[in-house]
């Protein structure tokens, strides 16, 4: 290219990559998810193992995907990695499906609960009727019009401080990560000495919960519906993949900040959830999911702390979503840029800024159209397609390490998967299952998923020819 470029450089190391793990996945879930799944299992005990089994599911997924990074950093992650196993195509299809659906629609949907919560904590000006009700080809753009201009501003204002630099993108992850869990740590511990808080609570089921129905494939399924829902809370552990060209010794402290990574987030979400049941009943929670007008972490701090701890956890929320939005934004692009400079996105995105080093245009792409799915409104009919669409991925990635044993048995692999061959088989075993289980009980949202990523067919057609090879 003619333009003058800078080069992305490897600077972050063990401990940054562990925050960056951490700020990129804990954003709503940990605080939204626990309603819709106290509703869909009517029981504690069935929700916190369903949380278990999530993070268990996904710790799996990161160890199987941490023994393919190790051998295969680069900037891009996932894309990177499916061009050497698999081939052009496929590689296309992750990048296409994360830019039209997952990572843009991961920091439109965080954006929106961002912009959500502080108007919990300030008034926003009412939008006028005028501008709520125009329809453009039956979608209401203007419609919660203060809302969706802080979700905008905020992606925007992110970007820009993403585009000067990582250090600064870095920085940020840093200090909100450690109030974050400072935060989150102290509101465990207030809980669990709390007056309010009760044994029986965790023990006893919802009045509606049916335990001859909640059995066999029935309970299976639910589990798997639930699991959905948490999945959602632990999506995002991959992303830290997309900037392996930016980790120093990345064949070691990829894998390791993956997988520490992971745990900690895994023990924060049990710790937090199984508080939530502690301090209130399951149908306190399950009202809230059926009001649809709350957050259950909002009223359960409440139920133990009062006002000031619903505004301590108000501003908790404010800080996670802020930061996994940051932390997206600034991982994710390195996916699109690995692909513009492989000839399979568009063009100008292969370009690198010469004063900060950051794929700037790549950046400016994915943030223009994160806000115009704010402004659509259908980011939440897209994050419902979301956990099926990363699943195909995730399981295409765990193959990956059986056919690379196969196809390169020699290379050094400076990390393997912990208990090869039964953790990897069982994480495809259960991405297996949730994807048949979504088709089954869930069609409308798994067809959606799919026809989304054949939109990227047409610009394959255009884009191969002059891919690189």
């Amino acid at each position: 290219m003619s333009e003058s470029q800078g080069h992305l450089r490897r600077s972050i190391g063990l401990v940054s990559g562990i925050v960056f793990v951490i700020s990129a996945v804990i954003g709503t879930g940990v605080f939204k998810k626990v309603a819709p799944m106290s509703a869909e299992l009517q029981s504690p005990g069935l929700v916190l193992t369903a949380w278990l089994l999530a993070g268990l599911i996904s710790l799996a997924g990161t160890l199987s995907n941490a023994e393919v990074a190790s051998m295969l950093a680069d900037s891009g992650g996932e894309y990177v990695y499916f061009r050497k196993i698999y081939n052009r195509f496929f590689a296309f299809l992750l990048g296409w499906t994360n830019f039209a659906v997952i990572r843009t629609a991961s920091i439109a949907s965080i954006s929106y609960v961002f912009a959500q919560s502080l108007g919990s904590l300030i008034t926003l000006p009412a939008t006028p009727d005028s501008l709520a009700t125009i329809n453009l080809f039956g979608l209401y753009p203007f419609d919660n019009l203060a809302v969706k201009g802080i979700a905008i501003a905020l992606v925007l204002f992110l970007t820009v401080l993403n585009i000067r630099g990582l250090k600064m993108g870095e920085n940020i992850s840093r200090f909100l990560t450690v109030t974050m869990i400072a935060t989150m740590l102290i509101i465990i511990i207030l809980g669990l000495v709390s007056k309010e808080g009760s044994w029986a609570n965790i023990q006893q089921p919802s009045v509606n919960f049916d335990a001859e129905k909640m059995s066999g494939g029935a309970l299976a399924s639910a589990m798997a519906l639930a699991c959905l829902s948490a999945f959602w809370a632990f999506e995002g552990w991959n992303n830290l993949g997309y900037i392996g060209g930016e980790i120093r010794n990345p064949q070691r402290n990829l894998p390791w900040a993956l997988t520490i990574g992971t745990l900690i987030i895994m023990t924060v979400y049990l710790l937090m959830n199984f508080v939530y049941f502690y301090v209130m009943p399951i149908d306190e929670i399950i009202q809230v999911h059926e009001s649809k007008n709350g957050i259950a972490a909002v009223f359960a701090v409440k139920h133990f702390l009062g006002n000031g701890g619903g505004l301590a956890i108000s501003l908790l929320i404010l800080v996670t979503t802020f930061n996994c939005t940051s932390s997206t934004i600034l991982l994710a692009s390195r996916l699109f840029y690995a692909m513009a400079k492989d000839g399979l996105f568009f063009k100008s995105a292969n370009y690198i800024h010469p004063v900060f080093n950051t794929p700037s245009k790549a950046l400016w792409m994915q943030g223009v159209w994160s806000s115009l799915l704010i402004l659509s409104g259908t980011f939440d009919q897209l994050t419902d397609m979301l956990i099926f669409a990363s699943f195909i991925f995730y399981g295409a990635t765990t193959l990956g390490v059986f056919l690379l044993r196969r196809k390169m048995p020699d290379v050094v692999r400076p990390y393997k998967v912990i208990g090869y061959p039964v953790v990897p088989a069982l994480f495809l075993v259960f991405c297996a299952f949730l994807v048949i289980n979504t088709l089954i009980n869930r069609p409308s949202e798994a067809i959606s998923g799919l026809l989304l990523m054949a939109t990227g067919l047409p610009f394959y057609a255009v884009w191969r020819k002059r891919a690189t090879v």
